[in-house]
């Protein structure tokens, strides 16, 4: 069977108090817009359908080839914003599930479950309610005595008996398509100027036909976002689905009310994040690390048995058992290979250090390609930069660079080579020699062990 979800975002969300479309406000690291894109495409056989409506330009080019965006030019209610999905899918999908784009928590079982009730319903319509004593401006399902479901009646027109009822419209709906596009030319423009999707279950009652209530368990589904007081709600219950599943799946959280991990970041089985640890974007952690405390991590790849303590990484590439911290930082283009070591308050960008290389603390290396088994001493600086352009320190196997070394690029030192304490080295170095001072001068060869 052919279903077709349409996810509503279109409103301007004024309570928001935000220049930034409503759906594209982040939760746990992505758009809300991303999170009920992910849900949906779980469902969905066919391409889903956004239609937008406010800043619809911002939110067309987020959505990109994800989904199909259909404008509402005037927002005139939730049954005519999904009428304008109807030319363009009439006659190519049997069920079409409509629901909204700022709630981010609204899970992919769910709706699963919600589209197979409506696949075995002889009626049109399938929904989704909630029992809650928290109403939040939903409606209020009403049933007969018989159980079956009659009406939706809106918080802002329910008297006072019906305002008591617990059980509350989400707002997920699965339709037969059929139906529901002849339907909709029949919902009378409200009080308020408007047309709701909700009046499409008194039209099913009064026909007849039978709507099919399905009731979610979880609440903290239907958190949607209305104000910045929302999103903190969606925040904090999404961090904590996010991090159930990572503990599930193997991975030790010390605390996970003070870990903050976006969703879609991949961590191993049996490491273990420490508290006040976040980590953002685009991000793979491999297995049996140690991350944190006070860990900042974004759109970086951590390999296996690596040891980050209170240290900021954007944009780097670290593999298998790299040691760094505390206070050191990595900023883009940076890849520590197997075994590297950084000190305290070390900071590398856009370089490569080899395998088994150690960095001293307070040291800065920039636009640098160090080889294997390098010791750089604390202190030592590559002075890449020089008010225009920068330039490349390449730093060959086995060097040994000395404390408060000042390498001032372009510039190469061999293998073997050694630079002594506070050298300013400012001419290439040879293979196996050493040089000392300010600019620093070769004073003698070194000789090679006997094992190479």
């Amino acid at each position: 069977m052919r279903t077709t979800a349409i996810l509503l975002a279109a409103g301007q969300g004024l309570r928001m108090r935000s220049s930034l479309p409503k759906v594209l406000h982040h939760v746990a690291g992505k758009p809300m817009l991303w999170h009920a894109l992910q849900a949906v495409h779980q469902v969905s056989t066919e391409k889903p359908v956004v239609i937008i409506g406010h800043q619809a330009d911002s939110v067309s080019e987020y959505v990109a080839d994800q989904a199909h965006c259909i404008v509402q030019e005037k927002q005139l209610g939730t049954a005519h914003a999904v009428q304008q999905a109807r030319q363009f899918l009439q006659g190519k999908t049997d069920q079409v599930l409509v629901t909204y784009a700022d709630m981010p928590l609204l899970s992919e079982n769910t709706l699963k479950s919600l589209v197979a009730m409506q696949g075995s319903n002889e009626g049109p319509i399938s929904l989704l309610t909630v029992i809650s004593d928290d109403p939040r401006g939903f409606g209020r399902i009403i049933r007969n005595t018989d159980g079956s479901v009659q009406a939706i009646v809106e918080e802002a027109v329910g008297t006072p008996d019906q305002l008591k009822i617990n059980e509350l419209n989400v707002g997920a709906y699965c339709f037969d398509s059929n139906w529901l596009w002849e339907a909709l030319d029949e919902i009378e423009v409200s009080p308020k100027g408007e047309y709701f999707l909700t009046d499409t279950i008194a039209l099913a009652v009064k026909k007849g036909l039978k709507v099919t209530p399905l009731v979610l368990q979880d609440a903290t589904e239907t958190i949607g976002v209305n104000t910045k007081i929302h999103l903190a709600e969606a925040e904090s219950a999404m961090r904590k689905r996010i991090n159930q599943q990572h503990m599930l799946s193997g991975v030790t959280l010390i605390d996970p009310a003070a870990t903050f991990i976006d969703a879609g970041i991949s961590i191993g089985k049996d490491t273990t994040i420490w508290p006040n640890t976040y980590l953002r974007g685009i991000t793979r952690i491999g297995e049996r690390s140690e991350i944190g405390p006070g860990t900042i991590i974004s759109d970086s790849n951590i390999g296996n048995q690596c040891r980050i303590l209170m240290s900021v990484i954007d944009g780097s590439v670290l593999d298998d058992e790299v040691d760094m911290g505390p206070f050191a930082r990595l900023r883009k283009g940076t890849h520590l290979c197997r075994g590297v070591h950084i000190g305290n308050f070390g900071e590398v960008k856009d370089s490569t250090l080899g395998e088994g290389t150690k960095m001293g603390h307070f040291s800065y290396i920039g636009n640098a390609t160090i080889g294997t088994n390098v010791n750089i001493g604390a202190g030592t600086i590559t002075c890449n930069y020089d008010g225009e352009h920068k330039h490349e320190t390449r730093i060959e196997d086995d060097a040994f660079i000395g404390s408060d070394t000042m390498l001032v690029a372009p510039l190469k030192i061999g293998k073997r080579s050694r630079t002594g304490a506070g050298a300013v080295v400012t001419k290439d170095v040879q293979d196996d020699t050493l040089v000392v001072g300010m600019p620093a001068r070769a004073i003698r060869k070194l000789e090679k062990k006997k094992n190479e």
